[in-house]
């Protein structure tokens, strides 16, 4: 799990050349997919497309998650990257799933197809990948959305030189079948990348435990403090890609002063931090409270 000490600014200069890299591609793709009738160029230009969103999205949302906080908006636009990141996905699952569609009238109904025109687009979209890919790779490392972009481009590359391998065998052997499974199968490769990024960003959203936290492990922890009778109505969540949030009623043994209270909750919260990454804590502080005592309310 990230520490939180170090998040490097994801910079905007490389994501700016990867946007533009990918706009190129995509539209020689389109074009060329429209030129030559080819359903595996135009679902690779798809591809490139969710990528230029992708990149576009966590280009705008990195410069939102910087915008301070103010008294309207007390948690800032922390989350504005990971609503970014469900759209993006949730549009191409959509995108994908029309492209299965399509693939499947052409498999019944193929066409002869430019097969030149496929190899040569796949290629300058192999060689406009791959330096899109080294260009964000360091980046990739820091945030939901950038991560999502470098997959993308990732697969990009996987997707392209399938559309090449395609074109080659249409172009020697005249098996147009070839391009509407090709497209098929890159098509489902997206709805299931896409997937575990829905489910990410929905979990984030939905305010779950973060994975790799365990309640009873924290509770364990939080009550091993002499000071401490129990813990209960524990609340713990992410706000965003890396700061993760808990909330509880603590009970103390004795009705101790403010001070003493302020000295353990110090020694409990660095002690969460070391232990779960837990960045910031909220404790409501109880002595013989008659409340509920159930650890998750």
């Amino acid at each position: 799990m990230s520490g939180h000490h170090h998040h490097h600014e994801v910079s905007g200069k490389n994501l700016m050349w990867t946007i533009v890299l990918n706009v190129v591609i995509t539209l020689s793709q389109i074009v060329g997919g429209i030129i030559s009738g080819s359903l595996a160029l135009l679902s690779d230009a798809m591809h490139n497309f969710s990528d230029v969103l992708a990149l576009v999205i966590a280009y705008a949302a990195n410069r939102m998650a910087v915008r301070p906080n103010d008294v309207q908006r007390t948690f800032g636009y922390k989350r504005a990257e990971i609503l970014a990141a469900l759209f993006n996905a949730s549009v191409l699952i959509g995108i994908a799933a029309f492209l299965i569609v399509e693939a499947f009238h052409k498999l019944y109904h193929p066409e002869p197809i430019n097969s030149v025109w496929v190899i040569g687009l796949g290629m300058l979209s192999i060689v406009l990948n791959t330096a899109s890919v080294l260009l964000i790779k360091e980046d990739s490392q820091e945030s939901m959305n950038v991560r999502a972009a470098y997959l993308h481009l990732l697969t990009d590359v996987m997707t392209s030189i399938a559309v090449v391998l395609g074109g080659v065998l249409m172009y020697y052997f005249g098996i147009f079948w070839i391009d509407p499974l090709i497209s098929a199968l890159i098509s489902l490769y997206l709805i299931w990348a896409s997937f575990g990024l829905v489910k990410e960003s929905s979990a984030i959203l939905m305010q779950f435990t973060p994975e790799g936290i365990d309640v009873d492990e924290v509770v364990k922890a939080i009550e091993a403090e002499p000071e401490i009778a129990d813990v209960h109505h524990i609340h713990i969540w992410k706000l965003n890609d890396h700061q993760i949030n808990l909330e509880a009623h603590l009970d103390f043994k004795e009705d101790v002063a403010l001070s003493v209270s302020s000295r353990v909750i110090d020694r409990i919260e660095k002690k969460l931090h070391d232990m779960f990454d837990i960045e910031h804590t909220t404790f409501q502080c109880e002595y013989g409270r008659e409340d509920n005592k159930e650890k998750i309310v």
